[in-house]
Formats: C-alpha cells, structure tokens, sequence
C-alpha cells in the first residue's frame, strides 16, 4: 500500500515508527498522514502503538498532531494493548503526557483487564502512577484475576509506590479472585517493608484467602512471623 506519490511504502512507515525516523512522517501531507493512521501490522498494532512502545516521542507527537488520532489513540492490538499501556510499561513519562492531552482513556484495560496503572505498579514507575492519578485514573480497578495496582506493587516490594496508592485511597483490604489481599501478596514474596508498612495502615492480618490461609498461615519464616504478630499487636493498643 502506497501512502501517497512519494510512493512511501507501508512497511517504510512502520520501520520508521520503531526507529523514530521522525522525517518520514514529516515529509507525509495532512492527508497522507491522516491516512497514515489507520495502518495496522500483523499484531493489529498501529503505527502510534509501535512509536510509543520504541520510546519515539517526536514520532507520537507528530502523530498526535493529526486530528484523525482521536480514531485511533484508544485502539488495541491483538492483544488489547493501547499505546497508553506502552508508554506506561516502558516508562516514558514525555509519551504518556502527550497521550492523556490528547484524550486516551486512562482506564482502559487490556484482555489480562490491566490499565496503564497496573503496568505501573509492576514496573515500579512512581512518576507514571502520578501522572496517572493525576488524569483521574482508578486505583482500585482490578485486572482479570481481581488485583488492583496495590496488589501489583506490593507484590514488588515497592513501599515507596504502595505508600502512596494508600495516601490515593486504594483499599488495603481488596480481594483478589483467590481472596488474597495486597499484605498476602507482600508476605507470599517475602517483602517485609511493604507487609509493614500495609499492617501500619491497617490492613487485615486475619483474612483467610480462598484456601483458608491467613496473611500469618502464608508466612513460612519464624522470624518474619513474630515480626508481623508484633507489628499486629502494636495497631491494637
């Protein structure tokens, strides 16, 4: 497929997506590249999906600056990817803002049911989760296993961001679809800061998951056990 009398190939297109040949894209006409946005590979990806997961910033925002990417900056590959949850996988903070500016859907969720928040939390990305947050993103939505991003970051052992998401109001106490909570997760990965810091906030030590383990059943290290009994008792006088 040509794009215009350039003769500008599609695959020339994609290949200066992922290698952030900005020039290409700006020798296009308003008509060409407009048309230029409705191409997909053979992922279902765009070419703003493939910009924005290379990291090309001045390619998506040429991109952008075309009026027909509303049609497409909210579109999802084979996968159910957006270019949002790209940006915020890879970390680049300069993409993501140029996205939510331009009206992509900060809660929208993949076939795993993930936001960009989600991929956040597991990546650790505190300034990504900010800008998130800031663009009203849901810190309670669960993904298709029910974790919420606090899940995802507690799972990591990122105290810092799990702090934070409890400051934002998410729920300490959240089920997932194997009735664990973010303190399981932290104790079952053996984070101790985070199991910490989530009892200091109050979360349930006494919840059973789904087979009928505590957060304290889940602990297989006497020491760290008597750590987490401790911190319990001291949220209780």
């Amino acid at each position: 497929m040509e794009i215009d009398s350039e003769n500008i190939k599609e695959k020339d297109l994609f290949k200066a997506a992922e290698e952030g040949d900005s020039s290409i894209f700006e020798s296009l006409s308003p008509q060409s590249l407009s048309k230029s946005l409705s191409l997909t590979n053979e992922d279902a990806r765009s070419l703003l999906h493939v910009a924005t997961s290379s990291g090309h910033s001045k390619v998506v925002k040429i991109l952008l600056s075309c009026d027909a990417s509303a049609e497409v900056i909210n579109s999802a590959d084979e996968e159910g990817w957006a270019p949002l949850h790209s940006a915020a996988s890879i970390g680049n903070l300069e993409i993501l803002e140029a996205l939510l500016n331009k009206g992509a859907d900060v809660n929208i969720k993949n076939n795993g049911g993930r936001t960009a928040l989600h991929y956040a939390a597991s990546k650790g990305r505190m300034k990504i989760a900010e800008k998130l947050i800031s663009h009203n993103a849901n810190i309670n939505i669960k993904d298709k296993v029910g974790c919420t991003p606090l899940h995802r970051a507690a799972s990591t052992g990122n105290s810092e961001l799990c702090e934070f998401f409890i400051e934002e109001g998410a729920d300490v106490d959240a089920v997932d679809r194997a009735g664990q909570t973010p303190l399981m997760n932290a104790v079952i990965c053996y984070n101790k800061v985070v199991a910490l810091l989530l009892i200091r906030h109050g979360a349930d030590v006494d919840v059973e998951d789904k087979e009928g383990y505590t957060v304290l059943g889940r602990v297989t290290d006497d020491g760290f056990r008597t750590i987490l009994i401790d911190a319990a008792k001291t949220m209780l006088e």
